[in-house]
């Protein structure tokens, strides 16, 4: 039995609030059961240096996590003069991920960041964040098509992210920070909304995991983002 009660193939309850920003050109709150990430997408009239004058954008993404978004304060890692690895990682995983979905030369020289900041932390928050980040990327696009500043639309599908992993001895969807911190195996997939795979970052925590379990978390992570696409489009109508 999982700690939640669900079923070894059940996500979290997620929901995708959009509008949550007034300012930013897209934004959108996701939960993945206790874990919230507020995502922001701000639109930039320029480029980074190494693609000036290339007539191409760029999408990248900031991540973070405010300092009572775990059990225990965290200072924030301004304070500290640095980011940590996990923080880069994470958030280079996120600009990757959309990257992949996004035609940066239908941007033209124009840059859309997404801010990632989690607001409550219980496993997943890198895949929350990425999930999240498409719907407020998806609104910041339309409304450059909508004012006319682009006249093609540069997202060409969907992009989403779970965890998947083995929890005593079973391969489950969606972990909460209780399996996470348990589990023999963990994994994170991002994947399109044709199926594509965008990136897959799979660990043996306590122990290694066979081939046969893998198919079984590919399998789930392939059904679970099926489900959040279907919640993307409805978020974005």
């Amino acid at each position: 039995m999982r700690p939640s009660g669900r079923a070894p193939n059940a996500l979290r309850p997620v929901t995708l609030e959009t509008g949550v920003n007034r300012y930013a050109e897209g934004s959108c709150l996701v939960s993945f059961g206790h874990t919230r990430v507020l995502v922001t997408a701000s639109l930039e009239d320029q480029v980074p240096p190494f693609l000036r004058g290339r007539g191409q954008g760029w999408v990248t993404a900031e991540y973070g996590m405010l300092p009572r978004a775990t059990h225990t304060r965290g200072r924030r890692e301004a304070a500290q003069g640095k980011q940590s690895g996990r923080t880069q990682e994470i958030q280079r995983l996120i600009g990757r991920s959309l990257r992949a979905v996004t035609d940066l030369r239908a941007l033209g020289e124009r840059q859309i960041t997404l801010d990632c900041d989690v607001v409550q932390a219980d496993g997943g928050t890198r895949t929350a964040a990425i999930t999240g980040a498409w719907v407020a990327l998806r609104i910041a696009t339309r409304w450059l098509m909508e004012e006319g500043v682009i006249a093609v639309d540069p997202i060409r599908d969907h992009v989403a992210a779970v965890s998947c992993g083995v929890h005593q001895d079973t391969p489950v969807l969606d972990l909460e920070y209780e399996e996470d911190s348990a589990a023999e195996a963990d994994a994170n997939f991002v994947l399109t909304g044709v199926g594509d795979i965008v990136e897959i970052q799979a660990t043996g925590e306590k122990r290694g995991f066979t081939r046969d379990e893998f198919e079984i978390l590919f399998t789930l992570a392939q059904q679970g983002i099926a489900e959040l696409i279907a919640m993307q489009r409805a978020a974005v109508g």
